[in-house]
């Protein structure tokens, strides 16, 4: 796409929706970091349910510790790869507790060093609890890029980096929520609406049919 295209694509995304906001439910730092690790695999909606029984609960790294797996589990039990994503949750709010006063840090290295905190988890914290311009790129995000030409790459990294590239400045704080809510309600990985998609004209995706166009 030539930076003109680019900048038309998310000056309409913006229009369509000028204030995005994560679909996560979270009061907190803390609270985003849970529900963020709880998301891995796994739908905001699940997360949502579990989150809502969880954090009147416990809701900080504190609470979380107390709980234990054992104790943590029944309220994440149905969602998936929970087993995991207790005992990390556990390990990260010990080490939250030991190192950074229970606070969430705001360093991509800190964040990193967390138990069960990877690169998508922690760009998603920088960007939405500490308003970093960050890109996390998940499947929706790489699937939006690769098909519409904005930033094809093989893999995360380089879509991340094809994103950062080429997103415009006054873009780029709300570029990741844009990307992510637009592959997960209209450009659906196995019937895209584009029918009802705003940048249907500047996409570069060759199988646009007369059903779905």
């Amino acid at each position: 796409m030539t930076p003109e295209t680019v900048y038309e694509l998310y000056r309409r995304l913006r229009e369509a929706l000028p204030e995005p906001e994560t679909e996560l439910l979270y009061d907190s730092p803390y609270e985003l970091l849970v529900a963020v690790t709880l998301s891995a695999q796994s739908t905001d909606e699940s997360v949502n349910r579990a989150t809502r029984e969880l954090f009147p609960v416990a809701s900080t790294p504190e609470a979380i510790v107390a709980l234990g797996e054992a104790g943590l589990k029944p309220y994440i039990q149905h969602i998936g790869l929970y087993n995991n994503k207790a005992r990390n949750l556990i390990a990260a709010s010990r080490k939250l507790l030991e190192e950074h006063d229970g606070e969430v840090p705001r360093t991509r290295e800190a964040l990193e060093a967390l138990p069960g905190v990877g690169r998508k988890t922690a760009s998603v914290i920088l960007n939405v609890a500490f308003g970093e311009p960050t890109i996390a790129v998940d499947t929706h995000i790489f699937r939006v890029a690769n098909r519409t030409g904005l930033a094809p790459g093989k893999d995360v990294r380089a879509v991340e980096a094809g994103l950062e590239a080429v997103t415009p400045a006054p873009f780029r704080l709300h570029a990741h929520h844009w990307l992510i809510l637009h592959g997960r309600y209209t450009c659906t990985a196995r019937r895209p609406r584009c029918g009802a998609c705003p940048i249907a004209d500047l996409c570069a995706y060759p199988e646009k049919t007369p059903e779905n166009t």
